[in-house]
């Protein structure tokens, strides 16, 4: 067989940079911040279950004002990708596929989620 000098797999150099792509690396990194807001979350729930002195510390945390950012991106993070997943879904079903869709489909996902996490941020934090 002859050698055929082209990438094994796509690469950066084979396609150009779209929506599609960037979506998905965010779709990934959201991920990993959901993780770790889970594990922030089980720490929360094991300080009210070990009693009133560890659920205070936890409290003078998770309320103090420097951590208002962090709760406002892990929100950011939960609604796109949520919302990044209900997109997935409609795929599953064989929907959305056109050119058009994919586009109109994926700035829809980053307005919303960006609208849901200012009325969030408005309503519940600050």
């Amino acid at each position: 067989m002859d050698k055929v000098d082209r990438p094994l797999s796509p690469h950066v150099t084979v396609y150009g940079w779209r929506i599609t792509n960037s979506l998905s690396i965010l779709h990934r990194l959201t991920g990993l911040v959901l993780t770790f807001g889970a594990a922030v979350l089980a720490w929360w729930l094991l300080s009210i279950a070990s009693g009133p002195e560890a659920y205070e510390g936890a409290r003078d945390v998770l309320g103090s004002g420097w951590f208002k950012l962090p709760l406002i991106l892990f929100a950011l993070c939960f609604f796109y990708h949520l919302a990044n997943g209900i997109r997935h879904l409609t795929w599953d079903f064989g929907f959305g596929f056109a050119r058009r869709e994919i586009r109109a489909s994926g700035w829809t996902v980053v307005a919303f989620a960006i609208a849901a996490t200012v009325v969030y941020a408005l309503l519940a934090i600050i």
